[in-house]
Formats: structure tokens, C-alpha cells, sequence
């Protein structure tokens, strides 16, 4: 008999009401605060900055926590993003009750709920990245009849100081992937971070050590993944801001540094922000067709490689972004798609296609005696360039806007053709088919320039503001980075403390 998801779910709320986090309503939240003994709220939500910020209440009686449940609280918007005015600052926050979990860090019983921007007048706030992801999203539903799900990798570096850490075993210089302990020796921070990250209401796929690891003079480096299940979008961007600041947290509990930076060295593997996506049709996936991928994901992917330069703008907004976007460093460079190609741009995993797929599990287990089932529907497609720099919630409206594009283009299915690739576009017997191929912007300048010739296909149907796009520009050119990679060609030191200065801005 199959145990039931509530059973199994490891978020408190969840399992102390008993049904699941998209039904909780507010007096869920009451009952929940009122019979575990929770002192104090804390309303979470993202700033300008991208780092999670906390608002916290002493819970003194019910009323007062069914008002601020109700009402939300009043924040000022300034403090909280550069293009906010003083003198029309206010801005309201109200509580997302499915996002409510108890916060694993507090000595004192607290939870914590993600929160929603709201102008003056009671209308969610533009400007917000947020409301420009749910915008996109509800855009391409309406316009296509598909709903986009996706989900991250977060890679992420923990730096410790050597002479603390015990290299009795030592990890081999990158070739940390999958490795275990006693060769790593940060997988308990990780397991805990999943754990917590899990109670939070993150769907977590798994988690494991990664390519890089490697010494100084002083600090052992070492990189590790927490991979997410495909979710709403809006679902997505939520649990992959709490992952990050519950590894911070965790980090800080532990005495390392942890870093989302995109490159931490150069010659050494960066940290990504792989988005795998996938579309769906009353609740179905139409990623396959007939075994193969099918023309609607060649539609998608269509319309992301069409516009993967303005992407950029969303999805790699540091200097060192570019640095990690090289050759040779299992990271895109140029725009193309392809399945199991880990030199494209967007990538198809291996994916159960094949009626034989479904077999395996009898081969592996003589006892399996289960009917075979499609495992079709765990297929997605992987966009490969974004990093842990990016504005997760414009990001994915913008991965939205560019399926949606994709959909409206008539060329989609020929350009989908023309854009694949079969072949390693690296090795030196490919150069040819490498040079047919356009090449994805290299600093945040190229990026910002990208944006702006495809702004149309972005604030089409009102998804984008102008002064969203305007911002975005303004902010990638000041960064002064145009053709940084020639000018810092040969001059380590400058690289070090370029990488230095963007270590924690993710």
C-alpha cells in the first residue's frame, strides 16, 4: 500500500494540519502558531539586492496575529530598491500562507513566511520581480495553452581554512563530482542544508559534491549541488532564495564561508545556475513525441535561443559571470541546443524516451514485478549559462517570455534545426560547425546591449516594463565591464580581487 504524500512530507505544517502547503489558509497559521508554542513571525521577502530580508513580530495575543496575518505590514521601498523615490517609499507586504515554515535557526520558536510586494493602492507592485514572473507566466498560459515548470541546480563553493579541515583524505584536484566522504568533507553541511531546506517546502531531487574542489595557501575549496524538482515557477524562485540563505545560515553555524559566486578562481569549475524546464497540458507533459523530443519543446527552445543574449541580462549580472563562460569548462558559449550535450547552450538529458527505458528497473531487479510505465514525463530541457548572480524571479519570466516567443515565431521549427548540434563544437575537428554558430554576450556590457535589441519580444503584452528594461541596462553598463576578460588576460592578481569583490553579491 503507498503511504500518502502528507505522511511522508517533511514539512511540519504540512504534517501537523494535514493537508498540503498550497491548501493552507489563515487560520491553518493560527492553529499551527497557537498549539506548537511559536513566540515570533517573521515576514521574509526579496530586496533590490536579491538577498532575503526579515521583518519580525512578537506574537502578544490572536488578535493581533490574525491582524498582521490580514493586513500584512507596511515597509519602506527605498531602503529596499534604487529605483524607489523617498518621497513614495511605502510599500505594503502581505504573507503567502502556503510558503509558511517553522525556521530551523531561532532559539526561540519562530516561523517564517515569504512575502508579496503591494503598491498604495493595493495592487501588487509592478516593479516587482515577482509580479513580472507571475505576469509572464499567466502571458504564456493564456497565449499558448501550456504552463511552464522548471526547476535549478544551485552550485555553490564552501571555503574553509585549510589547517582546520582534516586532509587526511585528500579530494583530487577537479574531480570532486559525486565523490563521498571522507574525500569530501563538507557533505554533512550539505545533507543538514537539504533537510532544513526540505521542511521549508522544497522539493529537492538530491544532492551531491561537484567537479571542483582544490587548496591555496590557506583555504580548502570545495563545490557541492542541491538539485530541485521540477515546480511552479513561482514555487521554484521561493525555495531557491530560502536554500540560499539556509546555506548561508548553515555556513556561519559551521564556521566556513559558503559562496554562490559564478568563478571563485580561474582554471578552476564555476558555479552554475542549470534551469531545467518543461511544458505542460492539462496537467501532462508534452515534452515527447513518438520517443523523440517533441516539436512543441523544438518550439520552446526555439524562442529561448532566439533570445538567449537578452536572457543574459536576467541570469548573469556580475562581471565574473563571464569569466565562467569559457571553452572547455563544460559551460556555454555559444547558442545551440542539443540532447545529452554538455557544450550547448540548452541541453536535453538522457530522458526515459524509449519504451525500453521502462524496463530497466526488471533488469536491475530479477523481483521487479510491477506493470512497465512511461517515465516520459521526468523529461526536460536545461538551459545552460544562467548562475546563482541572476534575478531568480526575472530570470524565469524571462525563460516565459522566451518559450512564448518561441510559439509566435514562424521559423521556430527551422531555426530549432539549424541551431542543433550533435558534436563536441570544442574539439579542434569542429571548429567549423562552432564558427556557424553565435556566440552568447561575454561581459555584462554585451549583455545590457543584447537586452536592448530584443526589448520588443520582452515587454511585449506588458510582461517587461520599459523602466524595468531601462534599469537593467543602465545598471549592466555601469558595471564598466566591456571586453574585461581581454583587459584582465595574464593579470592574476586583478582577478583575484575582482572575484574577491563579487564573492557574496549573490
Amino acid at each position: 500500500m503507498k503511504t500518502s504524500s502528507i505522511e511522508l512530507n517533511p514539512n511540519k505544517l504540512v504534517q501537523y494540519l494535514n493537508k498540503p502547503a498550497n491548501e493552507f489558509t489563515k487560520e491553518d497559521i493560527i492553529k499551527f502558531i497557537k498549539e506548537n508554542g511559536i513566540k515570533m513571525l517573521n515576514f521574509r521577502y526579496v530586496g533590490g539586492d536579491g538577498r532575503l530580508k526579515a521583518l519580525t513580530f512578537v506574537i502578544r495575543d490572536e488578535e493581533h496575529l490574525d491582524n498582521v496575518l490580514s493586513a500584512g505590514e507596511r515597509v519602506d521601498g527605498s531602503s529596499l530598491f534604487s529605483y524607489i523615490e523617498a518621497d513614495t517609499s511605502d510599500l505594503y507586504v502581505l504573507p503567502k500562507y502556503r510558503t509558511a515554515f517553522v525556521n530551523p535557526f531561532e532559539e526561540i520558536p519562530t516561523l517564517d513566511i515569504l512575502c508579496s510586494y503591494f503598491d498604495k493602492d493595493g495592487s501588487p507592485l509592478k516593479s516587482s520581480s515577482e509580479t513580472v514572473m507571475k505576469k509572464a507566466s499567466q502571458v504564456l498560459t493564456e497565449k499558448t495553452g501550456y504552463e511552464l515548470q522548471a526547476m535549478g541546480e544551485l552550485e555553490y563553493y564552501i571555503i574553509a581554512n585549510k589547517d582546520e579541515v582534516n586532509m587526511g583524505f585528500p579530494a583530487v584536484d577537479q574531480r570532486g563530482y559525486h565523490e563521498s566522504n571522507p574525500f569530501t568533507k563538507f557533505d554533512q553541511l550539505r545533507k543538514e542544508a537539504m533537510m532544513y531546506i526540505s521542511e521549508a517546502g522544497g522539493k529537492i531531487k538530491y544532492g551531491h559534491s561537484e567537479v571542483g574542489n582544490f587548496t591555496d595557501d590557506k583555504y580548502y575549496y570545495e563545490q557541492n549541488e542541491i538539485e530541485f524538482e521540477t515546480d511552479t515557477l513561482e514555487n521554484s524562485a521561493d525555495r531557491l532564495i530560502i536554500a540560499k540563505w539556509m546555506l548561508r545560515m548553515l555556513a556561519d553555524q559551521y564556521g566556513v564561508v559558503v559562496s554562490f559566486a559564478p568563478k571563485i578562481t580561474v582554471g578552476k569549475a564555476g558555479s552554475g545556475l542549470h534551469v531545467h524546464m518543461k511544458l505542460l497540458k492539462d496537467g501532462k507533459s508534452v515534452m515527447v513525441e513518438n520517443g523523440d523530443v517533441s516539436d512543441t519543446a523544438k518550439r520552446a527552445m526555439a524562442g529561448l535561443l532566439d533570445v538567449a543574449g537578452g536572457i543574459t541580462a536576467f541570469g548573469n549580472r556580475i562581471p565574473t559571470s563571464y569569466l565562467r563562460l569559457v571553452p572547455h569548462q563544460e559551460a556555454p558559449t555559444n547558442i545551440c541546443w542539443g540532447d545529452r550535450n554538455r557544450s550547448a547552450l540548452i541541453r536535453v538529458p538522457l530522458g526515459w524516451f524509449s519504451e525500453e527505458s521502462s524496463k530497466m528497473i526488471a533488469i536491475a531487479n530479477p523481483t521487479y514485478n510491477e506493470e512497465f510505465r512511461s517515465h516520459s514525463y521526468k523529461s526536460t530541457f536545461e538551459f545552460r549559462a544562467a548562475d546563482p548572480s541572476a534575478d531568480l524571479y526575472l530570470l524565469l519570466a524571462a525563460f516565459a517570455v522566451g518559450i512564448r516567443h518561441g510559439f509566435e515565431m514562424d521559423n521556430a521549427l527551422d531555426l530549432a534545426k539549424k541551431l542543433y548540434i550533435d558534436v563536441n563544437i570544442f574539439k579542434e575537428e569542429h571548429k567549423d560547425r562552432l564558427a556557424q554558430l553565435e556566440h552568447l554576450p561575454a561581459s555584462c556590457y554585451e549583455s545590457a546591449q543584447a537586452l536592448k535589441k530584443y526589448r520588443d519580444v520582452f515587454t511585449q503584452y506588458d510582461v517587461f516594463t520599459d523602466g524595468m528594461i531601462n534599469d537593467t541596462v543602465k545598471y549592466l553598463e555601469g558595471l564598466d565591464d566591456n571586453q574585461l576578460s581581454e583587459r584582465l588576460y595574464g593579470k592574476n592578481e586583478e582577478i583575484r580581487k575582482l572575484v574577491d569583490k563579487y564573492i557574496h553579491v549573490c
